[in-house]
């Protein structure tokens, strides 16, 4: 039998390995800070779908400042049973909202300046639906950055994936390059 939560075409990574996803080594690979420069200013509300342990989260935080927040979403909750751990060895955790989604519904009302995807759309079950929740999560003038893994999800796949996304009212406006992964980023449209 398999233990770990599926949704869709793939299955989750269980929180039981989620330190594997907030690795030293990870960061040599895919710096957060580096890969997020110049998408997150200070006093910001971002979110951060399908954190994880918060690899991404941690840095969003300090990236948004004191006056800022990260909606942290999984849906898992010792995935955010580790990450706030984490959050609150790196005095970020006033900075973080954890959020425990729904396999159907992301559950985040508030409007948010950026949202970040990393290597997880393609586990989501209704990828229509759940792209039209982040575009209606978005200010206008927010940003949103997907980035799909190589290796999981094809060129094809990805290209039908961001088309997805326009159709759900988000206009591709970048292709950052991101080692080991496609991605684009979209405004709303």
């Amino acid at each position: 039998m398999n233990d770990r939560p599926t949704i869709g075409g793939g299955s989750v990574c269980p929180a039981e390995q989620g330190h594997w996803l907030a690795s030293s080594i990870r960061r040599l690979v895919h710096n957060p800070e580096k890969i997020l420069r110049g998408l997150i200013r200070e006093g910001q509300t971002v979110a951060d779908l399908g954190c994880g342990p918060g690899f991404f989260t941690i840095p969003m935080a300090k990236l948004v400042g004191e006056n800022g927040r990260v909606i942290a979403v999984d849906l898992q909750q010792g995935m955010l049973d580790m990450l706030k751990v984490r959050a609150e060895r790196a005095n970020m955790l006033s900075r973080i909202r954890l959020h425990k989604c729904e396999v159907d519904a992301i559950g985040v009302t508030e409007h948010v300046d950026f949202a970040l995807a990393f290597y997880m759309v393609h586990e989501v079950q209704d990828v229509p639906g759940y792209l039209a929740q982040v575009s209606d999560m978005m200010k206008p003038d927010g940003r949103f950055l997907m980035v799909e893994p190589k290796g999981h999800v094809s060129r094809a796949q990805f290209a039908e994936t961001t088309e997805i996304a326009r159709a759900a009212g988000l206009k591709p406006i970048d292709s950052p390059r991101i080692f080991w992964g496609y991605s684009t980023l979209f405004s709303r449209d």
